[in-house]
């Protein structure tokens, strides 16, 4: 058996349905999607770069 992603929804969305989520599983990859339905995915990339980006957008200007 496959173990399915684990989504989790971004504390900066508030009450809106407008949301980010993002997902971990066994393996190298991050899913990002735009609510909670891995039919929905809109991206797929490495922990590494994942990393990399969210360093990038938590560094002040």
């Amino acid at each position: 058996m496959t173990a399915q992603p684990v989504w989790r929804k971004s504390s900066f969305c508030g009450d809106g349905e407008a949301c980010v989520y993002v997902a971990t599983a066994p393996g190298s990859l991050v899913r990002v999607a735009d609510r909670a339905d891995p039919a929905h995915l809109v991206l797929a990339t490495t922990r590494a770069a994942w990393a990399d980006f969210l360093r990038a957008v938590k560094t002040p200007a």
